[in-house]
């Protein structure tokens, strides 16, 4: 990654301990890392690898055992519950596995409750627009495939132009068609907005979509690629 290039995160020796009941489980060892303005970054393991609790600090769902993670200049680790929730909503946008929409609204409605709470957000339509359905605004999640469901969940992820947009398995409950069209819209998005991305996977080759991939195994970072061959999501085969 070139040096003139802004770090949005800088984590430095960030360690996970959890207590199962007289049991210690270490789920992150002296984690060090930065992200970049604008890069797509694809964090890779195993399950139990400790990437979803490294997306999880970073998003401000959880925070570190020990350690320090700054995103611009504003250390996340002193932050309390209310600070931690204000920089979720103000920055942070998320994509999980599982779509999380309310049954009982519409793709539209399911988008504006996250814009009705934003500072600046885009409007609901231009959201799905782009992300290919602008033709579904007033469809209820039942009535949309499960590729669809996950792209009205991109789309408020990213109403609210968060700076970041964390995504944990985004194609995990998809056929390969729907999960590569997926990750065409997420590569979409980081393109056209500069939205710095990061993804979490188990499959390696989504990895090839990636500006850097980071390889986790057993709570650490092994080592991470710079990818000089980064292909776009149509091109992948898994």
């Amino acid at each position: 990654m070139p040096s003139q290039r802004n770090a949005v995160f800088r984590a430095r020796g960030i360690r996970k301990v959890y207590q199962m009941g007289e049991v210690q489980v270490e789920a992150l060892r002296s984690i060090d890392l930065d992200l970049y303005e604008g890069e797509l970054v694809v964090l890779l393991g195993a399950s139990g690898s400790g990437k979803s609790t490294l997306l999880n600090i970073l998003g401000g769902l959880d925070v570190p055992t020990a350690g320090e993670v700054v995103y611009r200049n504003h250390d996340l680790t002193v932050d309390d519950d209310r600070a931690l929730t204000a920089y979720r909503r103000e920055h942070v946008g998320f994509v999980f596995q599982f779509y999380n929409l309310i049954p009982s609204l519409t793709a539209l409605e399911n988008v504006a409750l996250v814009t009705e709470i934003a500072d600046a957000p885009m409007p609901p339509e231009d959201a799905l627009a782009l992300v290919g359905l602008s033709e579904r605004l007033s469809h209820f999640p039942a009535q949309l495939s499960g590729g669809e469901q996950q792209r009205v969940a991109i789309a408020r992820a990213v109403a609210k132009r968060p700076e970041v947009l964390l995504c944990d398995e985004p194609t995990g409950a998809l056929d390969y068609q729907t999960g590569k069209m997926v990750l065409e819209v997420i590569e979409h998005v980081n393109r056209s907005l500069g939205t710095t991305t990061a993804v979490i996977t188990h499959n390696a080759a989504i990895a090839a979509m990636a500006d850097r991939v980071v390889h986790m195994r057993s709570g650490e970072i092994t080592h991470i690629d710079e990818n000089a061959t980064k292909v776009s999501p149509s091109e992948l085969s898994w």
